[in-house]
């Protein structure tokens, strides 16, 4: 309730550059499918339930981040920032591209978090190396990403590079290995449990056939309803 009620809006979408933004959820069943087992930003890779995407304007990501440092840290000794939570995977990103399935015709990567997309797969590769990260980025953008999105439920994919977490950014630490990481988004207009065998269930393999890097984590989620706690009773598996 807090990150619905107060955070999404006084720790975000109130500051100045942010334009969109969007939460998801990953209950147990979802949880289940994700892998790998041994990945290097979930340990273990079920951890995390939520997914927040905001989209900050083009050119004052800096700006932005100066600003919400300095927001949160007002709102922590005001009480209003939660610290009982894990950060799984908090990072700013460089917009790398996108890549859509239908060409120009459908919403853009600028719709995406206001588009009603049924789910979203979260996908982190860490290139071999940092100087190899380039030639992996050109094969997903080139190749892989396309090869996936054709007859699939995904309508296209936004790809994106973090750079490192702000000093002053106390209660959450960035994840090792930032500097060979490309992170990409599968919007998607089916649940993703019905995409995920015939799409999702096997994307780490041709990225280690080609020796580019491996991929870390492979995660569906479905979009919250904002405002309720549906889905809260469905984020702890019961057996």
């Amino acid at each position: 309730r807090w990150y619905e009620d107060d955070h999404f809006y006084a720790g975000a979408m109130a500051m100045p550059w942010m334009f969109a933004g969007r939460r998801w959820v990953a209950t147990a069943d979802l949880q289940a499918l994700r892998y790998p087992k041994d990945s290097a930003i979930a340990d273990p890779v079920s951890t995390g339930c939520y997914l927040t995407v905001y989209w900050i304007t083009a050119g004052r990501y800096r700006d932005h981040v100066r600003w919400t440092v300095a927001t949160n840290a007002r709102l922590l000794p005001d009480g209003r920032v939660f610290q009982e939570r894990t950060h799984v995977f908090t990072a700013f990103s460089d917009h790398v591209g996108a890549v859509y399935r239908d060409g120009d015709g459908g919403p853009r990567e600028i719709h995406a978090l206001d588009y009603p997309y049924r789910g979203l797969v979260l996908e982190v590769i860490d290139s071999t190396t940092s100087e190899s990260k380039e030639k992996l980025l050109r094969w997903l953008q080139d190749v892989h990403v396309p090869e996936v999105l054709v007859g699939s439920a995904a309508a296209q994919c936004v790809l994106f590079q973090p750079f490192p977490l702000p000093p002053g950014a106390t209660y959450v630490q960035d994840v090792p290995g930032g500097d060979r990481r490309v992170t990409l988004l599968w919007f998607l207009e089916a649940d993703p449990r019905e995409a995920w065998d015939a799409t999702f269930s096997h994307l780490a393999s041709p990225v280690a056939d080609r020796g580019l890097g491996r991929v870390e984590l492979v995660a569906p989620f479905i979009p919250t309803v904002p405002g309720t706690d549906t889905y809260v009773d469905q984020l702890r598996s019961h057996q």
